[in-house]
């Protein structure tokens, strides 16, 4: 099911295993790269039996040279998949009005006679309108397998089967119907399926051997070789993403006893303009409170308080985000949406007003656990660089909501016989929740516009789904969410 997490539980916590920083042990620095650029030529077999033609074109860039026990890691990868229109025209009735994709292209690594398989795999960063006419066009990217030779020889790249999904939405983000095609594509026979040859060469065969992490890698157990089978060149595990890759900076405090950073991103649907926007990754410092035991009958209740403070250059609020929209049905619209956290006050104490709930709910008799978290923020809206149908609209440096408003989020977990589905603050996962904007005031610099932005936006509960990456708690440090400058490890991705 999308969205949903399995962990297996240690003790009170239970989390992802995430390989630090993207790092690929004993990869080898290369002396020059070379630029894959195939145009592939596919037929694809829909759910219905139909066949349509798929023009792929993959880019990416290798290494030029190696020595036996090298790991080689393409970088860039990016498959530009053309569809025919008649991939859509299948399904009339689904109401599709955007397109993501998942790809997976089988890629041969072969020395000689010696073959392996890699898979690489990719995604549409963004859903893609679908055309009023004409083949829709998507681009995926992801991070693949390195590929470690280990003899002498030239190793060859050449593209196989490929696989596409496409995810079908509705202009209000919710699923078409279908919710989904599955193409799967075979090369059309004649055409030229490599990718890239690299020459192989120096060096004593199975070269220097597996060398060892450095004082700041990890090297999980899954992510070491089982040696070399006859020779056949090597394909490891596709790299994860690090926290340099597009990210702002989250850095945790190694003082701060109960202090947690994480990543968080997701969408949130417009309602009233059938449409959503995605917000980019952000920062959330987590302050934790004491947890307080809470007996009630069959359940134990482990009760927390926390508070959560958005970080983005400095400022309380999340990534400035561009939307997109139909204003009154037919319009397009573009503006950057900027928002900003009110923060939780101070109590009379010194401590601050939480605005995270947890209660992890144990069922003493049946051994399982259940829990809830609800993250309560208040928000204030801006607008700024407002297009309409492509012409700038001047809306002033005070365009935003006349109040404050609530976002609420609830995640739910359950843990039984040891695996985790679903969200806890200390692992992450998915919160959803609705959030009513209020009316706009401020827009307009030569004109009162705060009708227009207010009849357009305010008062239609618009659906929110958040996504928070597993958390770094700094004071410990620990590798597996950790990076060695106290950054998460993990970085989510928004979903819908």
């Amino acid at each position: 099911m999308a969205g949903t997490r399995r962990r297996t539980a240690r003790g009170a916590a239970v989390a992802t295993a995430v390989l630090l920083g993207g790092m690929i042990p004993g990869a080898q620095a290369a002396s020059g790269t070379q630029r894959i650029d195939a145009e592939l030529a596919y037929t694809c077999a829909a759910p219905g039996g139909e066949q349509h033609p798929v023009e792929v074109g993959v880019t990416a860039e290798v290494t030029d040279s190696a020595r036996p026990g090298d790991r080689l890691q393409p970088e860039g990868v990016t498959l530009d998949v053309r569809l025919p229109e008649t991939v859509l025209a299948g399904v009339p009735d689904a109401g599709a009005a955007t397109l993501t994709a998942a790809t997976r292209l089988s890629v041969a690594v072969s020395q000689d006679d010696r073959r392996a398989g890699a898979e690489w795999l990719g995604s549409t960063p963004e859903p893609v309108t679908v055309p009023g006419a004409g083949g829709p066009k998507l681009s995926t990217t992801g991070r693949v397998p390195y590929v470690q030779p280990t003899a002498e020889g030239e190793l060859a790249l050449d593209a196989g089967a490929l696989t596409v999904e496409l995810g079908l939405r509705k202009a209000d983000g919710t699923p078409a119907d279908p919710e989904s095609i599955v193409l799967e594509c075979v090369l059309d026979p004649g055409r030229d399926a490599a990718l890239a040859k690299i020459p192989v060469a120096g060096g004593d065969e199975g070269g220097e051997g597996e060398p060892e992490p450095g004082p700041t890698e990890t090297w999980p157990a899954d992510e070491r070789d089982a040696g070399a089978v006859d020779g056949r060149p090597e394909v490891g595990t596709a790299a994860k993403p690090s926290a340099a890759d597009g990210v702002p900076p989250c850095v945790g405090d190694p003082s701060a006893e109960l202090g947690m950073v994480a990543y968080v991103t997701g969408y949130a649907n417009v309602t009233k303009l059938d449409g959503a926007t995605r917000f980019p990754v952000a920062c959330a410092r987590i302050t934790q409170g004491l947890s307080q035991l809470v007996p009630d009958g069959e359940f134990l209740h482990i009760l927390q308080d926390s508070t959560v403070d958005l970080e983005y250059e400095g400022k309380p609020q999340l990534p400035p985000s561009s939307g997109t929209f139909l204003t009154f049905g037919f319009m397009p619209t573009t503006a950057t949406l900027e928002m900003t956290q009110i923060p939780p006050a101070a109590n009379p104490d010194g401590t601050r007003e939480a605005n995270i709930k947890s209660d992890l709910a144990i069922n003493l008799a049946e051994g399982s656990t259940k829990a809830l978290t609800v993250v309560t923020l208040q928000l204030m809206l801006r607008l700024r660089d407002v297009e309409v149908n492509g012409v700038p609209l001047d809306v002033g440096d005070n365009c935003r909501t006349s109040k404050p408003f609530t976002l609420r989020l609830e995640g739910r977990m359950t843990l039984k016989d040891g695996v985790q589905v679903g969200y806890t603050l200390a692992t992450g996962g998915e919160l959803t929740g609705s959030v009513t904007l209020p009316p706009f005031s401020g827009c307009g610099a030569h004109e009162d516009l705060d009708s227009l932005f207010t009849a357009s936006l305010s008062g239609v509960p618009g659906y929110v789904k958040q996504t928070q990456g597993a958390p770094c708690a700094a004071v410990s440090a620990d590798p597996t969410f950790c990076t060695p400058d106290f950054r998460p490890t993990d970085i989510p991705t928004a979903a819908r």
